[in-house]
């Protein structure tokens, strides 16, 4: 985590003794050690799960039951789910509270290549958002790194992609991850710049998941200044992951801390990992890929954050696509 950010990111469904107990154990608390590089500026983790038993383990059941992934970071770390208002004032947490994202009904390319991610971490089922970005293997989605990994403690396990979700249909099937990679900076520091990874599937009975949902493009020039439009699943209230929604606006720099940069959004936890797309084109539903989801301040729950992709995020996703 970056020094301005030695703040405790809260997240989900906690009692307020159990984070009095996680604060007060952070003196406490060894850092996790570093985990090894498995390439060119990417930490790289291998699915040992049989796909069969991933897709089998989501039962609608247990889908419905998922809660959008969350964090509490500053003592004893875990994925924990929601609880309203425990946040204070200059805490981050990754997605916070919300209102009226407006449900996309545009269909075109992000309603195929967006879609909702159902995982397991620390033995608690979560939910996220992903996309397709075009890539050599035909297989690669773009998500936040706390879609993957929670920080420098545990990878993500379960992890399957839904794109093209809504209202409980898959039109497009499900896709279970075989390769899950996010930058060292997240993986060894949780550092929220770098917020980022990319999870390489397994193909699904049409083939590698861009030849069913088509791909956007991807951009890691840093350049995200302009208008964005941001797509997710928002599943904390008054959401409830269901749809997709967007926001659309204008970006500007995050003066807490971190080299993200943030806009204008409600959308609640669910909808972390979800595009953030520039030049986007409402007919064709096509833009290219500039950020991702990926924190808010609890005291400003209105403006959602993104990582500017850079030299970083670009290794990851090179890697990625060559697996």
């Amino acid at each position: 985590m970056t020094r301005p950010l030695l703040r405790m990111l809260v997240a989900p469904l906690v009692s307020a003794a159990l984070v009095a107990a996680a604060t007060g154990a952070s003196a406490a608390t060894a850092p996790a050690p570093a985990p090894p590089d498995h390439g060119p500026g990417a930490v790289r983790h291998t699915s040992a799960e049989e796909p069969s038993a991933v897709l089998d383990y989501w039962t609608a059941e247990r889908m419905a039951a998922a809660r959008p992934i969350g964090r509490l970071l500053g003592g004893a770390a875990g994925l924990l789910p929601d609880l309203p208002g425990t946040g204070r004032p200059g805490e981050v947490r990754h997605q916070a509270d919300g209102g009226d994202a407006r449900p996309w009904t545009g269909g075109g390319a992000v309603t195929r290549a967006t879609g909702r991610v159902f995982l397991s971490m620390d033995g608690r089922d979560f939910t996220c958002t992903a996309s397709v970005v075009r890539a050599r293997n035909a297989s690669t989605v773009v998500t936040a790194g706390h879609c993957l990994k929670d920080g420098s403690g545990a990878w993500a396990s379960n992890w399957v992609f839904v794109p093209g979700y809504d209202d409980g249909a898959e039109p497009r099937g499900r896709y279970t991850a075989r390769e899950m990679l996010v930058t060292p900076e997240w993986a060894r520091h949780t550092d929220d710049s770098r917020d980022f990874g990319a999870a390489v599937l397994r193909e699904g009975e049409d083939g590698p998941v861009q030849h069913s949902t088509g791909a956007q493009r991807i951009d890691f020039s840093g350049d995200h200044t302009g208008r964005v439009h941001a797509f997710g699943y928002p599943a904390r209230a008054p959401y409830d992951g269901r749809e997709l929604r967007y926001c659309a606006g204008p970006t500007r720099p995050d003066h807490g801390g971190t080299s993200a940069r943030g806009m204008d959004c409600d959308m609640t936890e669910g909808s972390s990992g979800g595009p953030w797309l520039a030049g986007f084109d409402a007919d064709s539903g096509r833009g290219t890929v500039v950020s991702v989801i990926s924190f808010k301040y609890a005291s400003e729950s209105g403006v959602q954050y993104g990582p500017v992709l850079g030299s970083s995020e670009h290794r990851v996703f090179d890697e990625a696509q060559r697996i």
